[in-house]
């Protein structure tokens, strides 16, 4: 079966769909397709990870891991243009789409590639990682989101994380204050806990 969101080929039968949503003030023109998460409207954890940091403002580098059709990523980078954001996935159909998106939105300051987690990620002075990680996916896979980030952020850069109490978030959090030694829950929402850590050391 190779049909989940989380695959890196879904199988699916195709039905794209275009569709507007409002993020952080700005109007998106979304295109979905059948074998992505949330195909129909951007889901509410993604609303609350971008609420969360709304008023933070990026001028450095993003890191959206499990970025899918890309809302998250999108629009952090439109919200900050001097910011350069680079949105992974191992979803090649989503990262096809994240493609559409950033041009339908003309949306320039993006680099968006595949990446099992952190597999093809090179570089490790993002200022920001973020992800809406694939709970689907199993504890293993969202907790090696959450692990690898450490070796990916420069001094002082922070992981912000979103998961429902429900499917995760005390575990999801015991693991980041593990890893860096701090985290904080800086938003709960309708059972959406946004955590976030900073990387204090080297």
């Amino acid at each position: 079966m190779t049909n989940y969101y989380y695959s890196s080929d879904p199988d699916v039968t195709h039905a794209e769909k275009v569709w507007n949503f409002e993020l952080l003030g700005q109007t998106f023109s979304f295109v979905t397709d059948n074998g992505v998460f949330s195909k129909n409207t951007v889901d509410y954890g993604s609303r609350v990870l971008l609420h969360a940091l709304e008023k933070t403002a990026f001028s450095g580098k993003i890191l959206d891991v499990g970025c899918g059709y890309g809302p998250i990523g999108l629009a952090l980078a439109k919200k900050n243009p001097e910011a350069v954001v680079t949105m992974v996935d191992v979803n090649t159909l989503a990262l096809e789409l994240a493609q559409k998106n950033a041009m339908r939105n003309q949306i320039k300051n993006v680099e968006i590639f595949s990446s099992d987690v952190y597999d093809e990620v090179a570089e490790t002075d993002y200022d920001a990682i973020v992800t809406n990680p694939p709970i689907r996916a199993g504890k293993d896979v969202v907790h090696a989101i959450l692990a690898g980030a450490y070796a990916h952020l420069r001094k002082g850069g922070t992981l912000t994380a979103v998961l429902q109490k429900k499917q995760g978030a005390p575990s999801a959090k015991k693991k980041m204050t593990e890893i860096f030694g701090n985290c904080e829950v800086i938003l709960k929402d309708k059972g959406y806990f946004i955590l976030q850590s900073k990387k204090v050391d080297d």
